[in-house]
């Protein structure tokens, strides 16, 4: 990777991950990919070139590709889980169809792709504990059918056309830079601010609902480490299991207590978000990341909350 576009760069994951770019690969350019009402602020804006891309549009990819002489794209754009079931057919238009112009983009400027999938390709047919790489993928959401959709896709396009294309399946992010934006794990993130502000909290999902959860951090090394791999090893591209713990809010709880013993949480479940919680695994398997491109968390449980915790402080001051 030399030149790096970042398509969604100002969304959950996008605006931290461009940063770390911009750390690893200081002589490059990685560009900050944005839509209208949604530019870059602060140091997103300041540390490097900024560009307005549409993933709908796919002359507007293909200009800033040839612009800035992209050889990477990281496509982040997306509705996420909750906000997708409430706007299916937009969530379709941005997450297959805008794929579809990225691919083609790529394919003809010979760039790589990265597109992150999610656990929520899989359904109430998939083994939920330790769920296989390779397993039955029947999502009930509009999101997961989406996220389906981009893995075969995302495989069609590198076995017919030779494009490089790599993804994982990510689990649930926390981050303490990025608010949450309508993601049936986002609890995992409400509740440290919540704990932060010192503020009763409000779960929406029910206690024993266990699902994967990641440290941002994490989930940016996977995303860069991956395609940083060398090619020859992968057996697997779109898309790897990837894990760090596996949670359900009262663990959570507890291990937030620990630190802030006064903080309470209370139950009242939201039935959509419920929903698919129940239609996601327990626990991925992720040993073909591990076996194929030597992934490898750095996060637990406890070293997330302590910094979840620190850095939320210092934010919120």
């Amino acid at each position: 990777m030399t030149n790096v576009l970042i398509i969604g760069s100002t969304g959950q994951i996008g605006s931290e991950l461009t940063m770390a770019l911009r750390r690893r690969y200081a002589e490059g350019q990685i560009v900050a990919g944005y839509i209208s009402g949604a530019e870059p602020k602060g140091d997103l804006a300041a540390s490097g070139p900024s560009v307005q891309v549409d993933i709908t549009d796919g002359r507007q990819i293909a200009e800033a590709v040839s612009h800035y002489k992209i050889d990477t794209i990281y496509n982040l754009a997306a509705l996420l889980s909750a906000v997708a079931e409430a706007k299916p057919q937009m969530a379709w238009h941005v997450g297959v169809g805008g794929l579809f112009n990225v691919l083609e983009v790529a394919r003809e400027k010979h760039c790589a792709v990265f597109t992150p999938s999610s656990i929520g390709v899989f359904g109430e047919n998939t083994p939920k504990y330790r769920t296989p790489q390779d397993t039955c993928c029947c999502p009930r959401t509009m999101y997961g059918v989406t996220k389906v959709t981009g893995e075969l896709l995302s495989d069609y396009y590198f076995r017919r056309y030779g494009v490089d294309t790599r993804s994982v399946r990510f689990p649930g992010l926390i981050s303490y830079i990025t608010p949450p934006g309508g993601g049936t794990t986002d609890y995992a993130v409400d509740i440290f601010y919540a704990a932060v502000r010192k503020a009763h909290f409000i779960c929406p999902i029910a206690s024993g609902t266990f699902m994967d959860m990641m440290y941002m951090p994490d989930g940016l090394h996977a995303a860069i480490r991956l395609m940083e791999a060398d090619p020859s090893r992968l057996k697997h591209r779109n898309a790897f299991n990837i894990t760090s713990m596996s949670l359900e809010p009262e663990i959570l709880f507890n291990q937030i207590r620990k630190y802030v013993p006064d903080f309470t949480m209370e139950y009242v479940v939201d039935p959509l978000r419920q929903a698919i919680a129940e239609s996601w695994p327990d626990m991925m398997d992720d040993t073909c990341a591990r076996e194929e491109w030597d992934w490898q968390p750095c996060y637990d449980l406890d070293a997330m909350t302590k910094d979840m915790l620190e850095k939320l402080r210092d934010r919120l001051k």
